[in-house]
Order: C-alpha cells, then sequence, then structure tokens
C-alpha cells in the first residue's frame, strides 16, 4: 500500500478545481477503495478550514472539513515526535511552521509529500510529488 501525505495545498487544488485537482481525485478513489493510504496532519487540515473560512464562512468551512472526513483521509493528531521534526525542519529552512508539519509527517511515515507548493523541495526532497 503506498503511503502518501497531503498538504493544504493539494487539498484546496482539489476543491478550488485547480491544476493538480484530477490527480488529487485519483488518491482520493484510492484512498477509499484501499489501494492508497492518505494522510495529512490535524495541522494542514486547519489550514484548509481556514482558507475556506476566509473566502466563504465558517459554516461552509465546517462542510468540508466534514465531507475530508469521509475522503478515507487519515487526520493525524500532533505528538511531541512530529512537533519535534517540523520544529526541526522550521529552524533549519525558510518555509512556513505549518508546512513544516506536512513535511514532517511525510520524513517521519516514509511517505510520498503531494503538493503543488516547491518549498517542500528544500525539506524532503525525495519524498515529494508535485501536483501543480
Amino acid at each position: 500500500m503506498a503511503a502518501k501525505v497531503l498538504d493544504s495545498y493539494a487539498l484546496m487544488a482539489f476543491f478550488e478545481d485547480e491544476p493538480g485537482a484530477d490527480f488529487v481525485r485519483g488518491l482520493i478513489h484510492k484512498a477509499v477503495t484501499s489501494d492508497t493510504n492518505l494522510m495529512m496532519s490535524v495541522i494542514n487540515l486547519g489550514e484548509v478550514w481556514y482558507s475556506i473560512a476566509r473566502t466563504n464562512s465558517p459554516e461552509i468551512a465546517d462542510q468540508y472539513i466534514h465531507e475530508i472526513k469521509g475522503m478515507g483521509i487519515e487526520i493525524v493528531e500532533i505528538d511531541w515526535t512530529l512537533t519535534r521534526q517540523a520544529a526541526a525542519f522550521k529552524a533549519g529552512g525558510n518555509i512556513s511552521y505549518a508546512d513544516c508539519f506536512a513535511a514532517a509527517l511525510a520524513k517521519l511515515r516514509r511517505a510520498e509529500l503531494v503538493t503543488g507548493d516547491k518549498e517542500f523541495k528544500l525539506l524532503v526532497p525525495q519524498q515529494v510529488k508535485d501536483v501543480g
């Protein structure tokens, strides 16, 4: 089973039908049919929520989160090991702290990081799948 970590960029591309949406749609389909293990940190899920709430409303953002939870995506809670790795990435580079959690999750779970954000190539270059 292939393990993949979604960052907020990937899910927002899917919801807004931007470049990469079809690729993410395919991953979600595979996750629902148990062919792919999709994960996202709760921090990055929070990024999705605030992006939708800012452009729409908190109620619509809540609806999207409810939908995401039915997509076969494992929402990973944050513990010290994950936080420590994210903080180490942040200390060593110029990338947002929230993005560091997606990179840390990919590194610790030995998973491919699905994103369109080029900054990730600095942190986990061998594990990045660019959807953009």
